[in-house]
């Protein structure tokens, strides 16, 4: 049976963070306007910011209805269902924003050390109204394993803009799959608007922007942990080794004619 609530109850909060995969749906304010729905799903990409507010880091797509119609209207659902354990369907309603890759929001929000590959901006939504409901009809599904591909391709792209970081974008860059993929909807509504003032904005890598930090840190620290570790290593072979010996040879006298031997 639905229930209506005017904010997203803890226990809803709960089991949205175990879910593997939500949907989002917007549509344009004309009347023959194409209606959206978008699946996501790649961890650490949803966030709860409390009982009335989320955001997501919405990555790099063939399209942008989501922002288009976000900026124009600001409408926007949010479902999850339950594909394993009870049978749930939640859906989030509210009114979003769109923070482009770059801006002052953006970058409070996703530090660069925490960027999702492809990532190109922060939907943050206020939720007015959340319903949930059975959900009998969902059949069960199991969760294997998160896909590589997306991240694989955006790395390859966003490499290409850090190798050529001027005005004028390389044709294979993501930056450029911006400017020709998600300038306009389907319904010729504005995109991602921002794209000249990001131009020289550069992607940092995860790996790239967190390892320099700790290694400059503690540099001699590491290195003096490093050679414990390896005479440990070594000092605990040596003792199995013996110590095998011990056991199968039985007497302190067979230890000796193993030596001699």
């Amino acid at each position: 049976m639905v229930q209506f609530y005017d904010e997203i109850p803890p226990f809803l909060i709960n089991w949205i963070k175990t879910q593997h995969v939500f949907w989002v749906a917007t549509a344009p304010l004309s009347a023959d306007g194409h209606v959206n729905l978008s699946g996501k799903g790649i961890n650490g990409t949803f966030h709860v910011v409390n009982n009335r507010q989320i955001w997501y880091e919405d990555l790099t797509g063939s399209g942008c209805e989501t922002i288009s119609h976000i900026r124009e209207n600001g409408r926007i659902t949010i479902y999850f269902n339950a594909f394993e354990g009870p049978p749930r369907i939640a859906r989030l309603f509210g009114k979003g924003k769109v923070y482009e890759f770059g801006t002052l929001e953006y970058n409070e929000l996703v530090p660069p050390e925490e960027r999702q590959p492809g990532s190109r901006s922060i939907i943050m939504v206020d939720v007015h109204k959340v319903a949930t409901s059975c959900g009998y009809g969902i059949p069960f599904f199991e969760f294997k394993s998160q896909r590589t591909k997306y991240t694989d391709v955006a790395l390859k792209k966003e490499a290409q803009d850090c190798v050529s970081p001027s005005s004028e974008l390389p044709s294979d860059g993501l930056k450029a799959y911006w400017k020709k993929m998600n300038s306009t909807s389907l319904d010729g509504l504005p995109g991602m608007e921002l794209l000249p003032v990001t131009v020289a904005t550069q992607f940092i890598p995860k790996a790239k922007a967190s390892k320099p930090k700790a290694l400059s840190k503690f540099p001699k620290v590491s290195v003096a942990l490093d050679e414990r570790l390896m005479f440990g290593f070594a000092l605990g072979v040596l003792t199995v080794l013996v110590g095998g010996q011990l056991n199968s040879l039985g007497s302190l006298r067979n230890v000796g004619q193993f030596f001699r031997g």
